[in-house]
C-alpha cells in the first residue's frame, strides 16, 4: 500500500508568528523542525500499519521547508514551486490521503492565520457554491483519484467545521486552538505526536474496513472567485470563458476538479503579478 501527506506549515503546532512561515524570518527553522518531526511520526505510523511507501508533499509557501535529513527510506519527498495540482502534487496513485497542519478558510474567526491558498490575493473561493477551504479543494482533488482522506491534523476550527461536515471518518487532530489570528494553545509535542500516532493506526483500521470514502464534486465544476481588489479580478476576467460577477468576483466553468484547479492556480499567479507590477 501506499500512502500521501500532504503538509501545511500554519497550523502546526507552537506556529503562531509570521516569522515562522517565510524563509527569512526568524523563527522559521523551529517552525521546519516541528513540521519535520510531526510529518515523521505519521509516516512512521503509516509504515508500521502497513503502508510500504509514503509519499510526502511539502505544501507551504515556496514548499521547501521540511527538512530531508533523516528521511527513512520508504519516504519519498515532493519539493518545490510551481507544481501541477500544488498541494497534492504525488498523490495520484497512493490509497490514502492525510493532510497535517491545515488551517480554516479566509474569513474564520479564533483560527490561526485564517486565509484561502493564498491570503494576499483571494477572500473566497467557491466550488458549485460551496465555500471551501484548502482542506476541501484538496480532499475534492485527490477523491478525483478515488484516495479517501483519512486523517486531518490542524486548525481546531477547521476540525470542528468542513473536516467533521464533509469527511465525517477522518480522524481528527487538533494542534492548537486559537485564541486569535496570531495567539494559540498547544499540547505538549510529546502529546500531539503521542495522539497523532494512534489517531494513525485508528485512520487505517477505518480504511482496512472500508469505512472511508473519497470525497467526490459533481462535474463540471462551477468556480467562483473572489479576490482581495478588483485591480485582481481586472485580469482573471482575461481567462478566456470566464465572467464577471461583481467588482471582485469571476465564475468560470472547468470539466472537473484538476482543470478548475489548475486554473486557480493560474488565476493566483496573475493576482500576484498584478501586486507585482503595481510595486514597481
Amino acid at each position: 500500500m501506499k500512502a500521501f501527506i500532504s503538509v501545511d506549515l500554519e497550523r502546526m503546532p507552537f506556529i503562531v508568528s509570521p516569522q515562522h512561515l517565510v524563509e527569512k524570518g526568524a523563527l522559521y527553522n523551529e517552525a521546519r523542525k516541528i513540521a519535520t518531526e510531526i510529518t515523521l511520526t505519521a509516516a512512521d505510523a503509516l509504515h508500521r500499519a502497513g503502508f510500504e511507501e509514503v509519499v510526502v508533499a511539502d505544501s507551504h509557501g515556496p514548499m521547501v521547508n521540511l527538512l530531508p535529513e533523516n528521511l527513512p527510506e520508504y519516504v519519498y519527498l515532493v519539493r518545490g514551486y510551481p507544481r501541477p495540482i500544488a498541494m497534492i502534487a504525488g498523490a495520484e496513485k497512493c490509497d490514502v490521503a492525510l493532510f497535517l497542519g491545515y488551517h480554516a478558510k479566509a474569513g474564520t474567526p479564533y483560527a490561526i492565520f485564517d486565509h484561502t491558498y493564498s491570503g494576499a490575493n483571494i477572500a473566497k473561493l467557491e466550488l458549485n457554491g460551496i465555500e471551501v477551504s484548502e482542506f476541501l479543494l484538496n480532499g475534492y482533488a485527490v477523491g478525483h483519484f478515488n484516495i479517501p482522506v483519512i486523517l486531518v491534523g490542524g486548525d481546531e476550527k477547521l476540525l470542528e467545521g468542513d473536516v467533521r461536515s464533509f469527511t465525517p471518518w477522518a480522524e481528527r487532530i487538533a494542534f492548537k486552538r486559537a485564541f486569535s489570528r496570531y495567539s494559540a494553545i498547544s499540547p505538549s509535542l510529546k502529546k500531539i505526536k503521542t495522539d497523532l500516532e494512534n489517531a494513525v493506526f485508528r485512520a487505517v483500521e477505518k480504511y482496512k474496513k472500508g469505512e472511508t470514502k473519497p470525497l467526490k464534486l459533481e462535474y463540471p465544476v462551477r468556480v467562483k472567485l473572489t479576490y482581495n481588489n478588483s485591480g485582481m479580478a481586472d485580469v482573471g476576467e482575461l481567462l478566456p470563458g470566464a465572467r464577471r460577477m461583481d467588482g471582485k468576483t469571476i465564475e468560470f466553468e472547468a470539466k472537473d476538479i484538476i482543470e478548475a484547479y489548475k486554473a486557480f492556480q493560474l488565476l493566483v499567479f496573475a493576482a500576484t503579478g498584478v501586486t507585482s507590477i503595481l510595486r514597481r
